[in-house]
């Protein structure tokens, strides 16, 4: 079964000077507001698109990697992933690097990270962003 999801996302004015919303529409959870600034320099309280993109790719591996290890015996108690999305004006998002920590009782490092790289190459938003490169820094928590 297809699911489909969608946002929508309003802009106003020029690039630089303008100012726009997107809203997450399937979900109903809200809109956030973006512009330029917040996209190439601080935040102010405003979202950008590879910070939507890290959302998305942080939650996507984590689902990913959840049903890698337990098909492979090894159900996890907790899995943290941070995706960090570079942007650089005039080249686009340049590299994306996941970190994940979890505990997993029973697995050593060696096999986590290999659970972890698995994940990596089968998560839908890994797959989409294919394009960009993808660093991996995977490892059980202490």
């Amino acid at each position: 079964m297809t699911t489909t999801r969608n946002a929508k996302a309003h802009w106003e004015g020029s690039l630089f000077e303008g100012k726009g919303q997107v809203k997450l529409e399937s979900s109903g959870l809200g809109s956030f507001d973006v512009t330029w600034a917040s996209r190439a320099e601080d935040p102010n309280g405003r979202t950008s698109p590879e910070e939507l993109i890290a959302a998305a790719h942080s939650s996507c591996f984590n689902m990913q990697l959840s049903n890698v290890l337990v098909k492979a015996g090894n159900e996890a108690q907790s899995i943290d992933t941070s995706a960090e999305v570079d942007f650089k004006p005039g080249t686009g998002i340049t590299e994306i690097r996941l970190t994940v920590r979890a505990k997993v009782e029973g697995l050593d490092n060696d096999a986590f990270v290999t659970a972890a790289e698995a994940a990596k190459t089968g998560c839908p938003v890994s797959q989409a962003l294919r394009a960009t490169p993808i660093k991996l820094d995977a490892a059980l928590a202490e």
